[in-house]
């Protein structure tokens, strides 16, 4: 009862095109954004923002960037860890090259390297689609390994190949803290989010979607391909190379080009896959469930092992935990192929009109 939108009216075309069409929804995001905030900061301790709230929030602005590309434009991409790893040794090249290089600029300008590598590895996707444009981007992942791994100048003439930062500020604030990583990580994505959200609202949102469902039939009805899908690589490879960025300046602190291997790239597109393609909300979800699963499972199952009387060692609990993983994974693509954003959406569909019978 309490979620419906009765005597909430429309008037003007402006109105009908917000975000949020209901008020209560409006009022939902608007708490949950206060709460992560001020709330979560003050309730939080060390433990749980370097463990959990750091990488899920970066993770999710990750996951967000593939989802332009894969769930709103349709182009299938494995090469996600390499724009991440571009997006972060370029941001510490300038970071550490430039002096008095400011710390939200070396992030854009990362996002820019990132967008331009991005461009560079899509124009396979002009002529190639499906399976083969997922090798084509592959290939931007192992070659992003071998330059890290190769060219010494990227790395700062490190001799192990590992890069740190130190001696972050924002505004004159220093990044230390967890709690001042996390509130530089949300207010990144929340402004991130924000300008997708919008992007694919939009007439290039439109665009994406057109060549995702079906690019001949976009193509003529005058919409240019190549637009619409070198657009969706460079704006996914900008939000994925901050991501990269955020992950080695904030999350990490030091790091070397293993840090951004493939593992993560699949990572990123399972979080698309759980989370639900084509949703904004959804790489919110998928990047939950990733960041938290095996946090749960590492805890759980020596707990479960203990009640059975069963003693599960580590290496055991490791194994455990993917198979559980990939099993879940599995269980979702047949149960709900959409992700959970659908389920969210179906719920909410359901309290609209609950009590009545649907």
């Amino acid at each position: 009862m309490f979620y419906r939108e009765n005597g909430q009216f429309k008037t003007s075309y402006r109105e009908d095109q917000q975000i949020f069409g209901i008020t209560q929804d409006r009022w939902f995001v608007l708490a949950i954004v206060a709460f992560a905030f001020l709330g979560v900061p003050a309730l939080a301790d060390e433990y749980l923002f370097r463990a959990i709230f750091i990488p899920f929030l970066i993770m999710a602005l990750a996951a967000l960037g593939v989802n332009v590309l894969v769930g709103y434009c349709g182009q299938i991409s494995l090469g996600s860890g390499a724009f991440m790893a571009v997006g972060a040794y370029a941001a510490f090249n300038f970071f550490v090259r430039v002096p008095g290089m400011p710390l939200i600029l070396a992030l854009i300008l990362g996002g820019l390297c990132a967008t331009a590598f991005g461009i560079l590895f899509g124009l396979p996707s002009l002529r190639v689609k499906g399976l083969y444009l997922a090798v084509a981007t592959l290939a931007a992942q192992f070659f992003s390994d071998w330059m890290f791994l190769r060219i010494k100048w990227f790395t700062n003439d490190s001799s192990s190949g590992s890069v740190s930062v130190s001696g972050m500020q924002v505004f004159g604030l220093p990044i230390e803290s967890p709690a001042s990583k996390y509130w530089l990580c949300l207010s990144i994505l929340v402004v991130l989010a924000l300008a997708a959200k919008n992007l694919v609202r939009g007439a290039i949102g439109r665009e994406w979607m057109a060549i995702r469902d079906m690019d001949v039939a976009a193509a003529v009805i005058g919409i240019r391909p190549m637009y619409a899908k070198l657009s969706a690589f460079a704006v996914s490879s900008f939000i994925v190379g901050v991501a990269g960025a955020l992950w080695g300046f904030v999350y990490l602190g030091a790091w070397e080009p293993a840090a951004f291997s493939v593992d993560i790239s699949f990572k990123l597109l399972f979080m698309v896959i759980i989370g639900g393609m084509g949703s904004v909300m959804g790489s919110f979800f998928g990047a939950a469930f990733i960041v938290l699963l095996p946090i749960v499972l590492n805890h759980f199952l020596p707990v479960l092992g203990n009640t059975l009387g069963v003693n599960i060692s580590t290496a055991a609990s490791s194994h455990a935990e993917l198979m559980i993983f990939g099993a879940l994974i599995v269980w979702f693509l047949i149960v709900e192929p959409h992700g959970l954003a659908k389920l969210w959406s179906t719920g909410k569909q359901k309290l609209r009109i609950w009590p009545f019978p649907h």
